[in-house]
């Protein structure tokens, strides 16, 4: 019994007893815990994501006179391709470095800022806030993208491209941060999508996801040969886009506007009345003369599709009536979307396969869709996309065809900004 007390205490004065060592880290020292003095980081200051003393040469000697404060340093993100440089703009990130944006690590000052303009900026130029009581986009996208991946770094795709928008002289840099998180925020869309893994859990999410895939496309602004519904190098990416959202409606098009995303009811307050507005009345008149025209011209020269382009033609003058009814009332830009692109979701496959294969007849009426795309040139992600494709159009169409989209170019006529 003696002999087994006598081990005991040998145990515990063993284990009482440790090395005491002035060379451990200065937060350490401060924080007064053990230093495992690990260099180029000791494992405390690497637990915190703090600087730790051993970084900087200068701090592994111990010195006189008080220690300099230590700046707190972020881990180096994957996300992003090279550090930003100096700028007056950013203050004090230019001497911090990035923080991975992964489950239990934490998120990168630089897509921090991000994040900031996205709920403080961006945010409110995708949808009418004062007729958005719900603030879907300012605080539920947010939430969603903490659970939710792909949302969080599509939200910061769409930030990063708004500040290039805003801030040409670092478009370059700004842009790859988006084309980093586009990667990112578009593969789990895919997956679920290619899996058929969509359900009522995440349908909405998937929706939104999609949805902001869409607007990332937009801000990315024109590319030389890819005209929305149809391109000149090969398959158009925004088809593909096209076909995963009309897949994700068709599923789960009960579940999907339920909550927050519940449309609104019509309930028209002050700001929604439907104004006279002789002008808007006398652009919309114009517009539909043009659209009977191009109708008739169906009749008179298509056989075998005719009925195919007329219905398309026909649903085209009625996105007409409603994105004019929605403008009497001073709307939103973004407010059009559900018409200038509802247009699109609704085709059928034949006007996707002949616009693919630069049919002329559907090429005429995709120019005069165009048309809509000029009323919201006034949101930052649509500018210059109206002319783009028309431009496009005109570029593939045989000469013979050039009359019937002169309305359209008159529309959209291009005025440097």
């Amino acid at each position: 019994m003696d002999m087994d007390s006598d081990q005991i205490n040998q145990k515990i004065r063993s284990r009482r007893t440790h090395r005491k060592s002035r060379l451990g880290c200065g937060n350490c020292k401060k924080r007064r815990v053990k230093c495992d003095e690990k260099q180029p980081v000791c494992n405390n200051c690497l637990v915190h994501s703090i600087n730790c003393d051993f970084q900087n040469s200068s701090s592994r000697s111990p010195s006189a006179g008080s220690t300099p404060p230590q700046r707190y340093q972020f881990r180096q993100s994957k996300y992003q391709t090279l550090a930003s440089s100096p700028s007056q703009e950013e203050g004090n990130y230019r001497s911090v470095a990035a923080f991975a944006w992964k489950p239990g690590e934490g998120i990168s000052l630089a897509d921090l800022h991000l994040f900031h303009h996205f709920t403080t900026a961006t945010a409110g130029t995708i949808t009418d806030e004062t007729k958005d009581p719900q603030k879907v986009w300012q605080i539920h996208v947010p939430r969603w993208g903490m659970s939710f991946p792909s949302i969080q770094h599509l939200l910061l795709t769409l930030s990063a491209l708004h500040l290039a928008y805003l801030n040409p002289a670092r478009r370059g840099e700004y842009t790859r941060q988006a084309d980093d998180h586009f990667t990112f925020g578009v593969r789990s869309v895919a997956t679920v999508l290619a899996l058929d893994t969509l359900d009522s859990q995440n349908c909405q999410l998937i929706y939104i996801a999609a949805v902001m895939v869409c607007f990332a496309y937009f801000a990315r602004g024109p590319q030389d040969g890819e005209y929305l519904v149809f391109n000149t190098n090969g398959k158009s990416e925004w088809l593909v886009l096209l076909h995963g959202v009309r897949s994700i409606l068709a599923q789960r098009h009960g579940e999907i506007f339920t909550g927050v995303l519940k449309p609104r009811e019509e309930s028209p307050g002050l700001d929604d009345i439907d104004v006279c507005a002789p002008e808007l009345d006398e652009e919309l008149s114009c517009h539909i003369q043009r659209l009977h025209e191009v109708g008739e011209m169906v009749i008179l020269e298509v056989e075998g599709d005719r009925e195919v382009y007329v219905d398309v033609v026909d649903n085209l003058v009625e996105c007409f009536e409603e994105a004019y009814r929605r403008r009497r009332t001073g709307c939103h830009p973004t407010d059009l979307m559900p018409y200038t692109m509802g247009w699109t979701f609704r085709f059928p496959d034949t006007m996707i396969t002949k616009l693919e294969e630069r049919e002329p007849i559907a090429l005429v009426i995709l120019a005069h869709w165009a048309i809509l795309l000029r009323y919201m040139r006034d949101t930052w992600f649509m500018e210059r996309w109206d002319h783009h494709i028309v431009s496009g159009i005109k570029a593939c169409l045989p000469e013979t065809y050039h009359a019937w989209i002169e309305w359209p170019e008159e529309v959209v006529a291009y005025v440097p900004w």
